[in-house]
Formats: C-alpha cells, sequence, structure tokens
C-alpha cells in the first residue's frame, strides 16, 4: 500500500495531487452549494453550523467549534448572524456561566429538515458509492490531523 501510495504522489503534476483533488473538490461542493443557500440567505459556513446542530443540539460553542473544525473567534460572529436570522439561540450555561451554548430554534430546525444537501449528492454522480467516498474522506481528514498533532507534540 506504502508503494501505491508513494507511486500515486510521483512526479509535480497538478493531477497527481490528492490534497489537489481534495481542495478543488471542495471548491465544487462550494459553487454546487451557493445557489442553493442563496435562496435560504445562508452561507456554507453557517449551514454547517445548522445542521451540526440537528445532530445534537445544545452544544457549548468550543464543542461545536470542534464539530466544525473551527476556531471560537471564528464560529461566534456566525453563531451571532444565525441567531439574529432566528435560526438559533445562544445562552449561557447555569451550570458554567463562563460557557455559552448554543440550540437550534423551531425555524432553524424547519430549515435544516428541507434537507438541502440532497441535490448535491445527487449531483456528485457517486450513486451507492457516495458513504464509501464519504468514509474514505473523513479517515483521510482524521489520520492527516492525527498525523500533524503527533507532529505538534514532538
Amino acid at each position: 500500500m506504502a508503494r501505491n501510495a508513494k507511486a500515486a504522489g510521483k512526479g509535480r503534476k497538478l493531477s497527481n495531487f490528492l490534497c489537489f483533488a481534495v481542495y478543488s473538490a471542495n471548491l465544487a461542493f462550494g459553487r454546487a452549494y451557493k445557489p442553493l443557500l442563496n435562496k435560504v440567505g445562508l452561507t456554507y459556513t453557517q449551514y454547517i453550523a445548522l445542521v451540526a446542530l440537528s445532530d445534537e443540539d445544545e452544544l457549548t460553542v468550543s464543542a461545536l467549534g470542534e464539530k466544525l473544525f473551527l476556531e471560537s473567534n471564528t464560529l461566534t460572529p456566525i453563531l451571532k448572524k444565525l441567531e439574529q436570522m432566528g435560526h438559533l439561540k445562544r445562552h449561557r450555561d447555569p451550570a458554567d456561566e463562563r460557557q455559552v451554548r448554543v440550540s437550534l430554534t423551531p425555524a432553524g430546525r424547519k430549515l435544516i429538515e428541507q434537507d438541502l444537501g440532497q441535490s448535491v449528492i445527487e449531483a456528485t454522480g457517486l450513486g451507492d458509492d457516495f458513504p464509501v467516498v464519504q468514509t474514505t474522506v473523513s479517515r483521510l481528514r482524521d489520520n492527516l490531523l492525527r498525523h500533524t498533532r503527533a507532529g505538534e507534540k514532538s
């Protein structure tokens, strides 16, 4: 497996870079989501914050940031905007006033129930392979994060 991975990355051709394939796929996802999210007045980052809260409500800002791979100084303005839009509410945790908890409002939950991403999933053309690719890309991300965190400790 290591030999195949090295062979796949050989050469300085851009098409040989897995990182570029993932990067450009991310850009393509952004373009595919943009018109759908524009209709409901959301950015992609706002949308995934709402989706994450639909998975698990009453998260702290820091826990939500970990789920989304965002720092709290990036996430806080996004959450404030979503609160102004009426999609979520933020409140101090009574058990620990230093923590801010976030939850969906009924309007936010109704928006997420529209399942805006279904047409994007279909647009990937992956069909039954979609869950396999999603799992593989998630494993790739997790492996890279584990590697970089191990490097930070040394």
